[in-house]
């Protein structure tokens, strides 16, 4: 009987720490990063960026890509429409084609002492000028389908290497841009990440304050029924009167009311610190620093603008985006450039004419240098430079205005941490007084010597002062995170 007795509460002691599970705030905001959408956004965005950086750098190295095609053709191509006959003369002296006597049936006669032929007419002619008026003996005969070439089926393919030598600088720019935007994608990346740290420790916070506000409600409520129970026994004996007893019930009432409220609102933190996290929002936890809260620690603050402006990411960013800027003015201005490129192909064919006409496969290689030389573009390119400068200009512009947000913003941090330290002193003055008053009040009223009235205005005072603690405490954490966040370091 022991023996399960023992098993059940060790089985409920097992269910109940699984059930409260306890983060610390490392514990949170390594959930928050894991879960996080856009961080998986951004590091996707470096993967992005880093392949584009290699797929720049393959601008220097030589293009090869090869071309092939097939066609079918539904007829062949023929140079003649029809046989064709070419008359048998005989090559001149003088190596031009002329013909004898014997080679014509043309008649012939005497002009000016010079034998000159007739044509079909009778009538002379020069045979230089009017040739088709010569009436040759022998022809030779050209048939058609010996000019006829077989393109039914026709293969082809080119393969081609181009080498790069000068693009006017447009390749170097390239390169650069993509490695300045694979830093931009880097910082964009911790941005996010600080804001994630930054966000789950306000909500973590927020939970912490909260859940010891609710147990100070407790207790203040605690505080209202003794008194009541100890107001009714007075009202009973004479002491105190119904007035009292209606007084303290009212206060006991706001109380209940604001520890309901309290409640709602540690709910609603835990289901938003949850969603922040990725797990369920009726997941049930505990926070480390719920039940053994520890002393923030109270230094004073001071912070260097040129710090924040080494260490910033949003500087880098805007750094990086007018490298980017500047950069592009140089693609531009490789655009009014010469550019110069080496070539060289091998070129394949069936049927092919290399060696008379022929259905089978043939090639030849041939190598060359092509330059492109920009002269007259209605001045497009010189608009562009114009464009391309002015961006670089608004990014300088939005830096120089960001440091000086940013100069601004570390100063109030400063101001505002060492503030909450003060408050935090001044909170635990004014707690160790309320403490020391509700002290006094409880006991006189016990002997009878100090109204109830008098004990609700020592609980109320206790309770402000703990409140006031509490925030203060928050506060002075958080305002560490975010003198951290305005000098650029990395979050603890």
């Amino acid at each position: 009987m022991k023996i399960g007795v023992f098993g059940i509460v060790v089985v409920c002691s097992v269910v109940t720490a699984q059930a409260q599970q306890k983060f610390t705030l490392e514990d949170c905001r390594r959930m928050a990063i894991d879960n996080n959408k856009e961080l998986k956004i951004s590091q996707e965005k470096i993967t992005e960026e880093h392949s584009k950086k290699k797929a720049a750098f393959t601008k220097y190295l030589p293009d090869v890509s090869f071309t092939g095609t097939y066609l079918r053709n539904s007829k062949n191509i023929s140079l003649l429409s029809e046989d064709a006959y070419l008359p048998v003369g005989t090559v001149m002296s003088d190596g031009s084609f002329g013909f004898r006597a014997d080679q014509v049936n043309n008649s012939w006669t005497m002009v000016n002492g010079s034998a000159v032929p007739l044509d079909k007419n009778g009538s002379p002619f020069n045979p230089k000028t009017n040739p088709e008026k010569i009436l040759w003996k022998d022809y030779a005969i050209i048939p058609k389908e010996a000019f006829e070439m077989d393109m039914k089926n026709v293969f082809a393919g080119i393969l081609t290497v181009t080498q790069p030598i000068y693009m006017g600088g447009k390749i170097k720019a390239y390169n650069e841009i993509t490695k300045f935007a694979e830093e931009l994608a880097k910082t964009k990346h911790n941005t996010n990440l600080q804001d994630i740290i930054l966000k789950t420790d306000e909500n973590y916070w927020q939970v912490v304050s909260l859940a010891n506000k609710k147990k100070l409600a407790e207790g203040y409520v605690k505080l209202l029924q003794k008194l009541d129970a100890d107001v009714q026994t007075s009202i009973a004996t004479g002491v105190a009167t119904k007035a009292d007893g209606l007084t303290v019930k009212v206060k006991q009432n706001e109380a209940e009311t604001v520890l309901s409220k309290v409640e709602n609102g540690l709910s609603l933190s835990r289901m938003a610190l949850c969603q922040l996290c990725g797990i369920s929002l009726q997941s049930e936890f505990i926070l480390n620093d719920e039940n053994t809260p520890t002393e923030p620690e109270m230094v004073i603050a001071s912070g260097d603008a040129n710090r924040a402006f080494t260490n910033r990411p949003e500087l880098k960013s805007l750094d990086l985006a007018t490298k980017i800027y500047k950069k592009k003015e140089s693609l531009v201005i490789a655009d009014l450039l010469p550019q110069v490129a080496m070539t060289g192909s091998y070129i394949l064919s069936n049927p092919n004419s290399y060696n008379g006409y022929e259905t089978k496969f043939g090639g030849m290689w041939n190598v060359g240098v092509a330059v492109h030389v920009p002269i007259f573009h209605w001045g497009e390119n010189f608009h562009n430079l114009k464009a391309a400068k002015s961006e670089t200009r608004v990014a300088q512009l939005q830096l120089d205005e960001v440091k000086e947000k940013i100069e601004l913003q570390v100063n109030q941090a400063v101001y505002k941490s060492n503030e909450a330290s003060k408050r935090l002193i001044a909170a635990k003055k004014n707690m160790e007084k309320a403490e020391e008053n509700l002290r006094y009040a409880t006991l006189g009223f016990n002997e009878g010597v100090i109204p109830a009235s008098n004990v609700l205005e020592a609980q109320t005072a206790w309770l402000s002062a703990n409140s006031e603690k509490i925030d203060a405490e928050i506060d002075v954490r958080l305002c560490k995170v975010y003198l951290a966040k305005a000098l650029g370091e990395e979050l603890k």
